[in-house]
């Protein structure tokens, strides 16, 4: 089954969703081929301050999801609004070139940028997420520069403007798109099978993406929810957040630190933190 997940690196609702996501690449596993692609929220900064945001709405906007959903963001104001074209010009200059590394290079853009360490406008932050994940800035700088690879955003970026029929009966979970259409809200996720397809436009809970996946192929294997939390942290590509092991692992915030305190190395983050084995 494919799953084609639209997201951004600067969406905090994306980045707050996260647990719900990899709890779904939990379960199924390697029965699920996911392919990222990137909304574009904003090509320049003025794209949001064109529609009234403003750093206080963000840091409004950061608190309560981080309030509702627990994820390692910083909730101070920011200095300034940013685009978030750069970065996901990285992610797909990256997915081209080194496509074992996207999805990495997209997590430490995330983590940067909701930890307040950095702008996605900035090339330096930019940079800095790419030595993060072992990729070479340089080579990285050229990749960035080959039109094929702003193409593949611009393909991107009319996906995401282009929601499917299903999705746009649910028009409260869409966005408004420049050209006075409507666009997906990160994350978005469609699920193809064959010529079968669902959609679970913006924000969903857990249920959505369990009753879809069932519906598309019912005999698709489930993995239980992991008891041990090292096997966990073993499996996933990247330090992990407290709301996200307690996600996968179905148990409540305190239960999941406890379970992690006994293997794991616990590093400070915004307003919680990321996890590591010793």
């Amino acid at each position: 089954m494919q799953v084609v997940h639209y997201t951004d690196p600067g969406c905090p609702f994306a980045f707050s969703a996260e647990p719900l996501r990899l709890r779904l690449a939990w379960t199924f596993g390697d029965q699920l081929d996911w392919d990222t692609k990137l909304i574009v929220l904003a090509k320049e900064a003025s794209d949001y301050e064109r529609k009234g945001m403003t750093v206080q709405m963000q840091a409004k906007g950061l608190k309560m999801l981080q309030g509702k959903h627990g994820m390692p963001i910083d909730t101070s104001e920011r200095e300034r609004l940013a685009a978030t074209e750069p970065a996901c010009l990285a992610v797909v200059a990256t997915r081209r070139h080194a496509p074992e590394q996207e999805e990495l290079l997209l997590r430490a853009l995330r983590v940067r940028m909701m930890q307040g360490s950095g702008f996605l406008d900035d090339m330096a932050m930019i940079d800095e997420a790419a030595q993060d994940v072992g990729l070479d800035v340089a080579q990285l700088h050229a990749w960035m520069d080959e039109p094929e690879t702003k193409h593949l955003l611009e393909a991107d970026r009319a996906a995401a403007r282009s929601p499917l029929p299903a999705a746009l009966a649910l028009n409260h979970k869409l966005a408004p798109s420049e050209d006075g259409g409507r666009r997906y809200t990160a994350p978005s996720i469609e699920l193809h099978e064959g010529s079968r397809v669902e959609v679970a436009p913006g924000f969903q809970p857990w249920e959505t993406y369990e009753a879809l996946v069932a519906n598309l192929d019912p005999s698709l294997e489930r993995r239980d929810a992991p008891t041990d939390a090292r096997e966990l942290l073993a499996w996933a590509p990247y330090p992990l957040a407290t709301a996200e092991v307690a996600a996968i692992m179905q148990v409540s915030i305190e239960d999941a630190r406890t379970k992690l305190g006994e293997v794991a190395t616990f590093t400070p983050a915004g307003a919680d933190g990321y996890w590591s084995l010793d």
